[in-house]
């Protein structure tokens, strides 16, 4: 189910000079602005979650998501290229699920590790805030990283489409509209996240057993269906 020569190719292309400053510039502002807000307010619990929860779960790891899940296999779409890829005796099943953990991966790297060390520069992981957080940031990069990939399988505007969604759907509806609360990664992610930290610093409006149970299904279900639209391009570029 893993194929070497597709991790690389695509870890290539997600971590080209460009896109891997692009990736770069939302970490380094998260933990700028951590050093900044420890420095004129101290060691503040409520503080650190407020910011780590808004700005580093609720927009960052989302926006990360949209640039390695899209970039993974979209620009191959676009530009022609993975029709080469498709002639190969690789399984399609495998080609998405390569682009899968190499996103994931990634998605991990510049999300979940940032998260850790702005925590400890917020508070020193005071009542397990940062790596509370953290744990959130690689539950979330799972599911976030099969949802994009799947949005640049079947869309040549997924950039677009996964940035709405990252911007207006996580980091505005999710987190303030009660009914679309359960149906937000941000918010599944965060029930795990209160599972690790305990007391009332780190809530979800989803409890953990929902948000275990649809986190594995929407990772399940995203990677399937871009299987099955990879194998449906391939017949369309055949005929």
């Amino acid at each position: 189910m893993y194929d070497p020569t597709v991790a690389r190719l695509t870890y290539r292309a997600l971590l080209g000079r460009r896109r891997a400053l692009i990736l770069g510039a939302l970490p380094m502002l998260l933990i700028v602005i951590s050093v900044i807000v420890r420095a004129l307010v101290g060691a503040d619990d409520q503080t650190a979650s407020d910011l780590l929860g808004g700005l580093a779960l609720a927009t960052m790891v989302p926006i990360i998501g949209v640039i390695a899940g899209t970039g993974a296999i979209g620009p191959e779409i676009d530009d022609g290229s993975v029709v080469y890829l498709l002639s190969k005796p690789v399984k399609r099943p495998t080609i998405i699920f390569t682009k899968l953990i190499v996103a994931i991966a990634v998605t991990m790297v510049f999300s979940a590790l940032p998260t850790l060390i702005a925590g400890f520069i917020l508070n020193g992981n005071g009542q397990q805030i940062a790596v509370a957080y953290t744990v959130a940031a690689l539950v979330s990069s799972i599911a976030y990283a099969a949802l994009f990939l799947l949005l640049g399988t079947v869309s040549r505007h997924a950039v677009v489409f996964g940035l709405v969604y990252a911007l207006v759907w996580e980091a505005l509806f999710g987190s303030l509209v009660s009914g679309a609360k359960t149906l937000s990664v941000q918010q599944w992610s965060l029930a795990v996240a209160h599972r690790v930290a305990g007391g009332d610093l780190v809530t979800s409006d989803v409890s953990l057993p929902t948000a275990t149970v649809l986190l594995v299904v929407v990772t399940v279900l995203a990677t399937w269906y871009a299987g099955q639209k990879l194998r449906s391009l391939k017949l369309a570029g055949e005929e």
